[in-house]
């Protein structure tokens, strides 16, 4: 009966049978179902832009489904696991943002890691949640943070019984996974509600080979890119839910504040289709692709001057699981920095990474991947392997030693109060107005509402002077920082948290 169910598109087949009617349109959009001239419809062809419909009447309202949306979200809460779940056309950021929102009021602790996505700051900023940040476990030799251990979530749990909930990623950008089953468990025997980053994670659903999931671990809530790992349109998200933690009132509610009013029926089509081709082909595709996976990385290793990541590295680093779809390659023994090979590759061998960084690179696998892109990465590495190994020197590790800047005030506090620039080597005591990252590892040395120390001055200054990237919502050498002087909380320094 599942399958008759999962073999359904109904949000799909109605938007196509509106397509396919002959309507006349005085609604919007305005391209009038592609009857319009331009580049794109000649590239395209007018059906997708016959798909791109706004609501008409029998296709659903996203704000308050009742209909085949209703049902389509039905179906993807089915196939992921989940009670309950929800359509989003503004990406997983939206989601992220909404999680938190929906769940954590004013001055209410949130616990979650350092390497958290730019919208959890966000997120934080809208709601006025207080961060209680957990440092993950850093590869050193790679140069990426990685999961947070079940001791550092128990022991922020101790040092803050009062916390609402806490913030897991699973997995990280470079395919990290925590142990979620166990902190799960642990932050809802201490009342506390589990919100999960899945960003990387939608595959993880449609194979048991794969990573343990934030539906399998009872989380209360997470949010996925179907996007990124399972086929859908760029954009197109879903949040998932389980259990009687989350408030979905409360929920739909912050959905519809931060959601378009317009959402994109392509986007949400994309996940009704997405899902129906996971849920039957998934398991058996995903096979395919981890075998070819195991493959590359045996090829990979063989060559000489590059390092290859695998479960077992992970594993030994202090990791539970390791996404394999992911392929990490560490390329700067070779004397080339990731961001090198990332050009190189695109130039010369017509390959796009996902990422490179000062160190490493990143690949993303999917089941639209074929084994012919994976034979011409190999053979790209060869090329380079031949052309730059132990012809240039190893580069120089990078320097990872974090210390946490102290809290003045949490960060939508920073957010809202006046601000001036400063020059970085000035900065010393100010109390930062943004958040400031190394890539890598993408933890933030300071967010807002900490105070800026020397400590993460000289840190920032030493990553320029390596040429890593910066993220700051400045690029001439100033950041901004609260006006202490015309600040209502600076008097009041018992008042600021």
């Amino acid at each position: 009966m599942n399958e008759d169910r999962q073999s359904k598109t109904p949000f799909y087949s109605k938007l196509r049978e509106y397509a396919e009617s002959h309507t006349i349109p005085f609604d919007v959009p305005g391209h009038k179902m592609g009857r319009i001239e331009n580049d794109m419809i000649s590239y395209i062809g007018q059906e997708a832009y016959m798909l791109d419909s706004n609501a008409p009447i029998g296709l659903d309202t996203l704000s308050r489904p009742t209909g085949v949306i209703k049902e389509a979200e039905r179906l993807m809460a089915e196939a992921c696991l989940a009670d309950k779940s929800y359509f989003l056309t503004n990406g997983t950021t939206i989601g992220i943002m909404a999680m938190i929102m929906a769940t954590c009021k004013a001055k209410e602790k949130i616990i979650l890691p350092r390497n958290v996505h730019k919208s959890v700051i966000s997120g934080l900023i809208l709601s006025g949640a207080m961060p209680i940040f957990i440092r993950p476990l850093i590869d050193p030799d790679l140069g990426i943070a990685n999961n947070v251990t079940y001791e550092a979530v128990q022991e922020a749990i101790l040092n803050h019984p009062d916390a609402k909930a806490i913030f897991l990623i699973n997995p990280t950008y470079f395919g990290v996974c925590s142990d979620i089953e166990r902190i799960v468990k642990l932050a809802h025997d201490h009342g506390m509600l589990v919100l999960v980053d899945e960003a990387h994670g939608a595959q993880f659903y449609f194979n048991e080979r794969m990573p343990f999931t934030a539906m399998e671990a009872s989380a209360d809530i997470s949010a996925m890119s179907f996007h990124k790992t399972a086929g859908s349109f760029t954009q197109s998200s879903v949040i998932l839910t389980k259990g009687r933690r989350i408030d979905h009132v409360r929920l739909r509610s912050t959905l519809n504040m931060l959601q378009s009013t317009s959402p994109s029926a392509l986007l949400m089509a994309s996940l009704d289709v997405a899902r129906k081709e996971m849920y039957f082909e998934g398991a058996k595709k995903i096979d395919i692709l981890l075998n070819m996976a195991q493959d590359t990385r045996a090829k990979l290793k063989a060559i000489p001057g590059i390092k290859v990541i695998d479960k077992d590295y992970i594993v030994s680093r202090g990791g539970d699981d390791f996404d394999e779809t992911k392929v990490v390659v560490k390329v700067s023994d070779m004397g080339i920095t990731g961001f090198e090979v990332y050009k190189m590759l695109r130039k010369k061998y017509n390959i796009q990474l996902e990422l490179g960084e000062s160190h490493i690179i990143l690949c993303v696998l999917t089941i639209g991947t074929k084994r012919e892109d994976l034979d011409m990465l190999v053979d790209a590495f060869k090329d380079l392997s031949k052309k730059y190994y132990k012809i240039r020197n190893k580069l120089p590790k990078i320097k990872f030693d974090y210390q946490y800047p102290e809290t003045y005030t949490r960060p939508r506090d920073a957010y809202h109060a006046p601000k001036i620039s400063l020059p970085l080597e000035e900065a010393y005591d100010e109390i930062s107005a943004e958040s400031i990252m190394i890539y890598p590892p993408g933890i933030p040395l300071v967010i807002p509402g900490e105070i800026i120390t020397q400590e993460v001055i000289d840190d920032i200054l030493f990553y320029v002077k390596k040429g890593s990237v910066i993220h700051s919502e400045l690029d001439n050498g100033f950041v901004k920082v609260i006006d202490k002087k015309n600040w209502m909380y600076w008097e009041g320094e018992d008042d600021a948290l």
